[in-house]
């Protein structure tokens, strides 16, 4: 029988956050404000900055769609939070901790992949893997506030190790764990990455109340129906394609792992691990000033 961890803090669907999504299409990501509904204090989940990859080039139009909205209703960041190390998209977080403040977080296991890729990109011992890039380190069952809101983090590994869903009331940001019903799960395969380990984290999120809503990271329209980023958790036993009630963790995992062997590599995997173990962070410059983001070959 399968056995997972259980959720480490009790949930109060009493406390309803107001959400507004932006949806980045370069990248199929969705960055979120939460606001809590009694003061303008909120926390910004997810967020995208912009690459030209071949010309070299970092913009932040999708960070700044995000400034406007918390400027034009005089909100109050608090928390800038990363659901995982993300392999697709380059963290804003410390452009937009610069615009707006508040304290960037992610799961304390950034360190594993921070060892893990420091190796990878040969940052050399002036790199350091012990997550001191990040404000907050957060462990399984941490709780936040966000303005009068109580807020607790999960861990959720299997995607990558540092994985972690936040839960905000009646509202879970579940990163890469889960996509839509229609979508199923993410990929298990990068490094530190495990289908097992994944398919007890989803049962874990499966296990909050059946009316939790569940926020995505990431959408892409599957089969060519619209966007869309939230769903509730019984929906999700009812219908996802990977983990719906009645399919086992053995199922899961040969479904997983056969799928993860036709994918491609993200586009933006190189530039975005190297930006984001560092919180959001460029590389230090080179020697003349300039800075350069390396491309490791037959490595990943």
């Amino acid at each position: 029988m399968t056995t997972f961890a259980p959720v480490p803090h009790p949930v109060d669907l009493s406390v309803k956050p107001e959400v507004t999504a932006f949806f980045d299409a370069p990248t199929n990501t969705v960055t979120y404000v939460v606001k809590d509904p009694h003061s303008k204090s909120c926390a910004i989940v997810d967020s995208v900055m912009d690459i030209d990859y071949a010309a070299g080039r970092i913009a932040y139009e999708s960070a700044d769609q995000v400034i406007a909205f918390v400027e034009r209703h005089d909100l109050k960041v608090e928390w800038l939070i990363e659901t995982h190390v993300h392999a697709d998209h380059l963290s804003g977080a410390p452009y937009l901790q610069g615009k707006l403040g508040g304290k960037i977080g992610i799961g304390e296991k950034i360190t594993v992949v921070q060892d893990t890729f420091g190796k990878v990109f040969n940052e050399g011992t002036e790199f350091q893997r012990d997550g001191s890039q990040f404000d907050q380190l957060f462990k399984d069952g941490d709780e936040y506030k966000i303005g009068s809101m109580t807020a607790f983090a999960m861990h959720t590994p299997g995607h990558t190790p540092a994985c972690m869903t936040h839960v905000i009331g009646n509202a879970a940001f579940v990163g890469d764990t889960l996509f839509m019903p229609d979508g199923g799960s993410a990929r298990a395969d990068f490094p530190g990455g495990d289908a097992r380990t994944l398919y007890r984290s989803i049962q874990r999120v499966l296990s909050l109340p059946s009316e939790m809503r569940l926020f995505m990271c990431h959408d892409y329209g599957p089969n060519g129906r619209d966007i869309r980023w939230e769903t509730t958790v019984a929906e999700q036993r009812a219908h996802n394609i990977h983990v719906k009630d009645g399919i086992g963790e053995d199922e899961f995992v040969a479904t997983r792992e056969a799928r993860d062997k036709t994918l491609a590599m993200p586009r933006l995997i190189i530039p975005s691990l190297q930006v984001n173990m560092r919180a959001g962070a460029l590389p230090p410059p080179d020697d003349n000033g300039k800075v350069f983001l390396k491309v490791p070959v037959n490595t990943l």
